[in-house]
């Protein structure tokens, strides 16, 4: 009979990649980035255990939408209160905030709880080519 295999936390080696979010489509960037923080690139990868990468995304103000999406999308949360529905528009967050946006887009292709939150400490987005994390040479990663 055969075993199912389960990383062991010596068995997990961590790689940093960088990604240049230039003229790319959010969606995509975002989704290749899940992907890599999670680790479903790696042979060893297992749903409950975090086996992925760090990621350094840099220009992320450079990033782009298709369609009408940056005329039409917005971000929503609720407090819970009554009249605590909160709405800002795409167009507004992204010329406040463009780390932001990756990030929203990022964190809701991760899993809920512990886990997600632990992947999602990996990810470091700068809205500019310039980043802090030279020291740990960054592969380039092509989205």
């Amino acid at each position: 009979m055969k075993r199912t295999y389960v990383a062991k936390k010596e068995d997990i080696q961590r790689v940093w990649y960088l990604v240049d979010a230039k003229d790319k489509i959010l969606g995509r960037v975002a989704a290749k980035v899940a992907s890599i923080l999670r680790g479903k690139h790696k042979a060893i990868f297992t749903p409950h255990i975090d086996t992925g990468d760090a990621v350094v995304i840099i220009n992320a103000s450079k990033v782009r939408l298709t369609g009408r999406k940056t005329k039409q999308k917005v971000y929503r949360r609720y407090s819970g209160y009554p009249g605590g529905l909160r709405e800002v528009s795409f167009e507004k967050m992204f010329t406040h905030k463009p780390t932001t946006v990756i990030k929203l887009a990022v964190r809701r292709m991760l899993p809920g709880g512990a886990l997600g939150h632990v992947m999602l400490k990996k990810l470091k987005i700068y809205s500019d080519d310039k980043h802090g994390q030279i020291a740990q040479k960054p592969q380039i990663l092509e989205v």
